[in-house]
């Protein structure tokens, strides 16, 4: 692991970012650009975001700067959109129709800034049925059919923490937008616009794939009993005799002959094409791994094409070997978090400061964007 450099600024250095806080994937979209490279100014509300977790521990806060501005006073409008006309970029996570109440929606904006990109992060969208609705990252992969291609089939649906929602169908999503519109802002005849980043149509989007197979009678639209989803004995995971866990991959013939040869399958394991014994052959599959632990079984397996890895804790990942070498992982100030992603081989991204403290940054901020009104 390493300790992160200071200098490199990544490929949006000297893009500006207004971030009016929220929770969720508002702050890591605004992150990410913060990673590549954009100053990022976090408009934080006096007491905080209202989730609890320590400043000095909110990751999503890092390459970041933060100064105070209460929204519902009488200058605090005037402040955002003093920032927003000095900025490329603006994102908020509000609910529909809050940031106009406060006077800081995308028309106030915009008049100010004709060449604003306008980014908003919710969940249901900025219309429909369901827009004034509160919701999580569960309810909007539930009613988009993501959620219900994840588990065992004799099992609920698995809920993957909040990254396939919130932060693949939100924030990518919200980020990718982002950077789409400025790219158009800054064409010649461009102008800045509003983008409209919906978790739930973010999440329907990353299974378009899988909407293929289903149309072409590939995937069958239930849990478990498909190719990617645990449904397939050689695409999964198993116990070992450490009550630890080995991921196995191994599709491609090839790839597969390697994995039951180093798994030491006999002659006699069902075929990999004959479906109606698939459960026979995941059966023999479990059993063996059952007979070493997982330490042993990566050592087995290292080095060869098998597709077959260790399931490592989020504590333990950084030590991989592999990830070690990349520096996946990086340490500043003390808290080990993943890299900035990807890489750029001619402007290098890198954690430059820590999670941004509420407030901290305002006289700097004030200075830097010329806001002389800026004082939280």
């Amino acid at each position: 692991m390493t300790t992160t450099e200071h200098d490199p600024r990544g490929p949006l250095a000297g893009v500006r970012v207004v971030e009016l806080a929220g929770i969720g994937p508002g702050p890591f979209a605004a992150m990410l650009l913060a990673d590549l490279g954009a100053d990022v100014v976090r408009v934080d509300r006096p007491g905080g975001p209202g989730l609890g977790i320590d400043p000095a521990y909110d990751l999503t806060n890092r390459n970041k700067r933060s100064v105070v501005v209460d929204l519902k006073s009488e200058s605090g409008a005037a402040t955002v959109l003093d920032l927003a006309e000095r900025a490329d970029v603006l994102i908020e996570g509000y609910r529909p129709g809050v940031a106009e109440r406060l006077g800081v929606g995308p028309d106030a904006a915009l008049a100010r800034n004709p060449r604003l990109v306008y980014g908003r992060m919710t969940g249901w969208g900025q219309e429909g049925p369901l827009a004034e609705r509160a919701g999580h990252d569960i309810a909007y992969i539930a009613l988009t059919g993501t959620l219900s291609m994840i588990g065992r089939p004799d099992e609920p649906p698995t809920v993957p923490a909040n990254l396939v929602g919130d932060y693949a169908g939100g924030s990518l999503y919200l980020v990718v937008g982002v950077l789409a519109a400025l790219q158009h802002a800054r064409t010649p005849g461009g102008q800045g616009q509003v983008v409209d980043a919906a978790i739930v149509d973010g999440s329907a989007h990353l299974a378009m794939m899988i909407h293929g197979m289903l149309a072409a009678g590939g995937w069958q639209d239930r849990r478990g009993s498909n190719l990617l989803d645990g449904g397939c004995p050689f695409y999964g995971t198993y116990e070992t005799a450490d009550g630890q866990y080995m991921a196995v991959g191994a599709l491609e013939q090839r790839f597969y002959e390697e994995f039951v040869r180093l798994l030491g399958l006999g002659d006699d394991a069902p075929a990999r094409g004959d479906i109606a014994r698939w459960e026979e052959l995941r059966t023999a599959v479990a059993e063996r791994f059952r007979t070493r632990t997982r330490a042993e079984w990566t050592e087995v397996f290292e080095g060869s094409d098998a597709c077959v890895a260790p399931v490592l804790s989020l504590r333990e990942a950084p030590g991989h070997p592999h990830l070690a070498a990349r520096s996946t992982f990086v340490e500043h100030e003390g808290l080990t978090q993943p890299a900035p992603a990807p890489r750029f081989s001619a402007t290098p991204v890198s954690v430059r400061r820590g999670p941004a403290r509420p407030g901290a940054d305002t006289g700097a901020v004030a200075a830097d964007w010329d806001v002389p009104g800026l004082t939280g």
